[in-house]
């Protein structure tokens, strides 16, 4: 057998045999077809995962730099009986819903996280799946049939975070430059195309093609380059996993060995010839341990950065310019993609910044999407703290991030002033909205959603919404089109 080479890719000799797909598309596969969801805990936790998603789309329909982007993609291109947009009046085909629901919902980095080897937000599935199911819906209901109930769509969003989360324990994106994103792709393929009726192979084959198509750098994440496209990059991704579903349902084949094939299969072009894995089997551990972001609207490594900030606001707001220095204990992960100095140039540049986000709240004891705008960055005081900040790796936070049984995300302060008194460390290991702060998260993540609806809808309507959403029962009994015109404007 003879191989050439063509640059620095490895081309292996000419072989065509027909195989079974790769054996983690078959196991997705199954998964997403077979499994049975039986946690009780994840039901409840999908159920608030739905909400906050939801609240922090209608949150985000505030920003014209998001609504912006909002609608059909060309004027005027409706689908009566469509696909609705929540808050909105749009009525659009499924994978264009897709796009506009997840740009609200991630709009504002303020809807649920995951952290592990990569990081994520796997609510930004259900930009994909309640697409999918209100125009399934709205289709069957448009032909005298019922419509898939909400039970079909919590069930599709712990399966959708049970996949991106779990691909992202072992199997890190960012380090060969590419945006977790693509997880969500495989995820939504993945959940979608079962929604849509497939079979195993539809899945499979809808499932290749989104490893096929790779993903998005990361160039849009971080300096120099920081822009809103992180905010928009995840309804990319799951209007196209709407659209590779649709067409594996119309048998579009599929390429079994798109992970394995060596010198073109994914593992081998992205992962530099690493496996791809995953480290645990599924089921419903993700939603089960998914983190909340439940007061303060930065990126999920900050927030317990912003807890402390808060916490000392009271002891330094009238020493500010007695301060000489102010020390930032954090993870690796962190300091990798939240730590940065010099010049900030835009919302979704400062808001994954762990110094702008502490500078807030020293300076006013709270921190808002508002915080990030122009005129409040226009302040001079956040700079000059921002100049005394020093950012270091605590080793053991470190460790404690990446234990599966505590997934901690744990920052300190400490405030040194010129005269050589300074404020006691604050630590915090675990943000408002983990698993161990569950039972305290929760009346204040009601109290967000409810504050989130009444920025966009009138009380009745808020009343009707938030009663349906805290009863589990009758909303698992609910179909799909009745809920989201609950949503609509």
């Amino acid at each position: 057998m003879i191989n050439a080479r063509k640059g620095d890719i490895h081309v292996p000799a000419n072989r065509n045999p027909q195989s079974q797909y790769d054996p983690l598309i078959a196991e997705i596969s199954d998964y997403v077809l077979d499994a049975q969801i039986s946690s009780r805990e994840a039901y409840t936790t999908a159920r608030y995962v739905l909400m906050d998603a939801l609240g922090c789309g209608m949150l985000a329909l505030r920003f014209p730099e998001c609504t912006k982007l909002l609608g059909p993609l060309v004027p005027g291109a409706t689908l009566p009986g469509g696909a609705r947009v929540p808050g909105t009046s749009f009525e659009l085909d499924p994978v264009q819903a897709a796009f506009n629901i997840g740009a609200m919902n991630r709009w504002l980095d303020y809807n649920d996280t995951f952290l592990a080897a990569e990081w994520g937000h796997p609510s930004d599935n259900l930009a994909a799946i309640l697409a999918t199911a209100d125009y399934l819906s709205r289709q069957r209901a448009a032909r005298g049939k019922p419509g898939l109930d909400m039970n079909a769509v919590l069930t599709a969003m712990i399966k959708a975070h049970e996949i991106q989360g779990v691909l992202a324990l072992e199997n890190s994106l960012n380090r060969v430059g590419l945006d977790h994103v693509l997880f969500v792709k495989v995820a939504s393929t993945a959940v979608v195309t079962a929604l849509l009726g497939g079979s195993r192979e539809e899945v499979q084959s809808a499932l290749s093609n989104a490893f096929v198509d790779n993903g998005s750098l990361r160039t849009y994440r971080h300096a120099p380059n920081t822009g809103s496209r992180k905010s928009w990059a995840a309804g990319d991704a799951a209007s196209r996993a709407v659209r590779l579903a649709l067409m594996a349902r119309r048998g579009e084949m599929g390429y079994p060995s798109a992970l394995s094939a060596p010198g073109w299969g994914f593992e081998d072009v992205v992962l530099r010839g690493k496996r791809l894995t995953l480290q645990r089997p599924l089921s419903s551990y993700v939603m089960e341990n998914v983190l909340f972001k439940v007061s303060y609207p930065a990126e999920f490594h900050a927030q317990t950065a912003a807890e402390c900030a808060i916490a000392l606001h009271e002891q330094v707001k009238d020493r500010l310019d007695e301060i000489d220095r102010i020390t930032i204990f954090t993870q690796e992960s962190a300091i990798r993609i939240i730590d940065k100095t010099g010049p900030l140039h835009n919302p979704a540049d400062r808001d994954h910044c762990i110094q702008y986000v502490v500078a807030i709240g020293l300076l006013f004891g709270t921190l808002t999407a508002e915080h990030y705008e122009d005129d409040v960055a226009a302040d001079v005081r956040i700079d000059r703290l921002r100049e005394k900040m020093v950012v270091v790796e605590d080793e053991q936070y470190s460790r404690d991030y990446l234990d599966p049984d505590k997934r901690s995300i744990a920052n300190a302060i400490q405030i040194h002033f010129r005269d050589g008194t300074q404020t006691d460390k604050v630590e915090q290991h675990y943000p408002l909205g983990h698993r161990f702060r569950r039972a305290e998260a929760m009346p204040k993540l009601e109290q967000k959603f409810r504050a989130n609806l009444e920025t966009r809808f009138p009380e009745k309507q808020v009343q009707q919404i938030v009663q349906l959403i805290q009863d589990e029962e009758r909303l698992m009994r609910t179909e799909v089109q009745d809920f989201v015109d609950l949503f609509v404007i």
